[in-house]
């Protein structure tokens, strides 16, 4: 039999692992076309950290504070704006997954085509935790040279160990600020951000939640930002090893096994409502 007669070899299958870096692979290129856009977004990082951490600064020359406690206000602030800034690259990147689609004329291919859901949501928030760690690495390395800060007492291995544990909550309500662009096309993106400004406000950036009111305060506990923020002061600020801060730790991974399923069910469920509906592709 030639070659020209022989039946073609059925495909080898594709591992899910392959097909989630398939969607990280998109958004790279992605955001090599929007590269403006990155650098706007790097500029306003820069910009929003040395703006909040030189408040400590003003704080020590009003004589509020001593020059000691100015330096652990700069520490403290400073660590507040860059988990804030990797958090809120790794929301946006998540929870624009469907605005994404619509922004680039391909949600009817992508959520047509034979892949699971879970892996193209997995894919997506893996893009998401490394663009996040990269533009924050970018941040600190511009806005460090303007403070003079101690990192003396830094665990660094217990600060990395808590960020990777409490990124997969974070990816989990990304996954869940998603669902409302597939059920509200029209406001669906801003609303996204209004759940983000909720996280902002309950989980302790700028402050401690101990100053907020009593039924904020109660919200602060629903918000796995909250326990990721005090993980990583107390691995950098007071030296906390992995083991000090194993509550901590727990309690971001049970956020993280219940949050990450519960919000794949609900985006599977919003997303068959709005193939159901006719709200799969409309913008307005």
């Amino acid at each position: 039999m030639s070659s020209l007669t022989k039946p073609l070899a059925a495909p080898r299958a594709t591992g899910p692992i392959i097909l989630a870096w398939a969607f990280v692979e998109r958004q790279k290129n992605l955001w090599k076309r929007y590269w403006a856009w990155e650098l706007v977004w790097l500029v306003y990082g820069v910009v929003n950290t040395l703006a909040i951490t030189f408040i400590a600064r003003e704080v020590e020359q009003a004589g509020i504070v001593g020059a000691g406690g100015a330096n652990d206000l700069v520490l403290f602030l400073l660590l507040g704006t860059l988990v804030w800034a990797y958090l809120s690259a790794v929301l946006d990147d998540i929870s624009l997954v469907i605005t994404w689609e619509r922004w680039e004329g391909t949600i009817e291919h992508t959520l047509m085509a034979p892949v699971p859901r879970w892996v193209h949501l997995v894919g997506m928030s893996v893009f998401g935790v490394l663009h996040a760690i990269v533009r924050t690495l970018l941040i600190f390395a511009i806005a460090l040279p303007f403070f003079a800060v101690d990192f003396s007492q830094a665990d660094w291995l217990a600060a990395v160990v808590v960020m990777a544990v409490g990124s997969v909550s974070i990816a989990g309500i990304g996954i869940l600020a998603g669902v409302l662009p597939l059920l509200y096309p029209e406001r669906g993106t801003q609303m996204s951000f209004m759940a983000q400004a909720v996280v902002l406000l309950i989980s302790g950036v700028y402050y401690s939640v101990e100053v907020l009111p009593a039924w904020l305060q109660f919200l602060s506990y629903a918000s796995p930002a909250t326990y990721l923020l005090d993980g990583i002061r107390g691995a950098i600020i007071e030296g906390q090893s992995v083991g000090a801060l194993a509550e901590t730790l727990a309690i971001l991974a049970i956020f993280g096994a219940l949050l990450v399923p519960f919000s794949v069910f609900v985006f599977a469920v919003a997303e068959r409502w709005a193939k159901r509906t006719g709200k799969l592709k409309r913008q307005g």
